[in-house]
């Protein structure tokens, strides 16, 4: 299985090709004796590959036909043609459902060789829209239309390739949407904006598409009928940014500045994943910020985090049994490794079909932690008992010291055996 690349493609699937069957509501491409029709108030931008005969065609009021060589239109002239003889009105499908947002309408492409990197190495479902430091890519020789509302003013790119072209900078971009096919294939409130710049940091970037978490989640559970995939482990995990919860590992790594994203995803493709016994396990890494609360209910900023999550195709009670030791696998590489990786912590969460399910598993690479911990509860104890005593509510015993000639002052008190009054050396004059 070869390692997969640094650059990330993701390329958008629908199309608004006048030859593309699914684009018409007959399920197919006219023909001669049909009659065309584009709802007159559609916006829509359609591309045109070979010549086509036509009995009539209604036109858009806001649209564009974009003709490739040799392509173009031409009045029927009544001569048969075969399999074209109903003469039915074939009308333009709604191009206005098509939602950047939608992890469905996207696959990741290997850079220079256009083949797809799903299988084994996954994306959890946020990630499965272009993020900020993502190529996106129009084919060539296609049209398209898609809504890009966001709950984010920008929406930040890479760069963006379409008609053949690559726009990476954002003076290409800008120029680009002051033509007049940008406002007939792009709509919504959002505005898409290139950058032309890498992920800086050699531990990763997180995606940025938390923001929008909840469109992409309602597009999923519109494609699979509303509601998540059953899962059949007890404990099931949901994994940062992933819709629906999963069978199967997960495991989150505190990095150090040594910490490689890239040659970490490579080392356990090639030593780990690759293995035969692993061939049914899918693994996908990333960078995410988790929420950090106080007390668990006072949010406060978010802590960056590798995360991989395992999954397999084992079924019933070994649901998730491969994907777990795979996880104990890269838990036992840290253990070993996990400092010169630049790996300071491992928790592994684990949730399958037996009885064991929820299995957590932590391995920590400072030493000190854990006399810090003790340290830092310490800390509070005596801070919280200064605050109590401070507010009267907490006394402290009061410390005397025997006086031996309190009895003086009391003859009746008669004085203990063995006690000598004022010889008592502590108290000699």
């Amino acid at each position: 299985l070869p390692a997969a690349a640094t650059a990330v493609y993701k390329q958008w699937i629908p199309n608004t090709n006048f030859e593309t069957a699914s684009n018409w509501d007959k399920g197919r491409v006219p023909c001669a004796s049909d009659v065309v029709h584009f709802e007159k108030n559609k916006v829509v931008s359609v591309f045109v590959r070979s010549p086509h005969t036509l009995t009539d065609m209604y036109l858009p009021l806001n649209g564009e036909l974009v003709l490739a060589s040799g392509a173009g239109f031409a009045a029927f002239d009544g001569s048969w043609e075969p399999g074209c003889d109903s003469g039915a009105t074939v009308r333009f499908a709604d191009a206005e459902q098509h939602a950047w947002f939608d992890p469905t309408l996207w696959r990741a492409v290997s850079p220079g060789r256009g083949l797809d990197l799903g299988g084994r190495i996954f994306s959890v479902d946020e990630e499965r829209v272009p993020c900020h430091y993502d190529d996106v890519i129009f084919q060539p020789e296609t049209s398209f239309r898609v809504n890009i509302d966001s709950s984010r003013q920008v929406i930040h790119l890479r760069s963006i390739s379409l008609m053949g072209q690559e726009l990476s900078s954002p003076e290409a971009w800008a120029g680009y949407l002051r033509g007049p096919s940008a406002p007939l294939q792009f709509h919504g409130n959002g505005t898409l904006q290139v950058t032309g710049t890498d992920c800086p940091d050699k531990s990763g970037c997180a995606c940025g598409n938390a923001p929008d978490g909840d469109r992409i989640c309602a597009a999923l559970r519109r494609a699979s009928g509303r509601q998540c995939p059953a899962v059949t482990c007890q404990s099931p995990l949901q994994p940062l940014g992933h819709c629906c919860q999963i069978c199967g590992a997960t495991i989150n790594l505190d990095f150090t500045p040594d910490f490689d994203l890239q040659k970490y995803q490579d080392r356990l493709v090639q030593a780990l994943l690759s293995q035969p016994k692993y061939a049914g396990v899918r693994m996908a890494i990333s960078k995410v910020h988790k929420a950090q609360t106080f007390l668990g209910v006072i949010p406060q900023s978010s802590t960056p985090l590798i995360q991989i999550v395992l999954m397999d195709d084992e079924a019933g009670a070994q649901t998730g049994t491969a994907a777990e030791q795979l996880a104990a696998d890269i838990m036992g590489d840290i253990a070993q490794h996990g400092e010169a990786l630049g790996i300071s912590n491992g928790k592994m969460e684990v949730a399958t079909g037996s009885t064991f399910s929820g299995q957590v598993g932590s391995h920590t690479l400072n030493r000190i932690t854990a006399g810090t911990v003790l340290g830092l509860l310490f800390s509070l104890l005596l801070l919280g008992g200064i605050l109590l005593y401070r507010k009267g509510k907490l006394r402290l015993p009061t410390l005397r010291h025997p006086r031996p000639w309190d009895r003086a002052e009391d003859p009746a008190s008669p004085a203990p055996a063995g006690d000598k009054g004022f010889d008592n050396p502590m108290f000699e004059v």
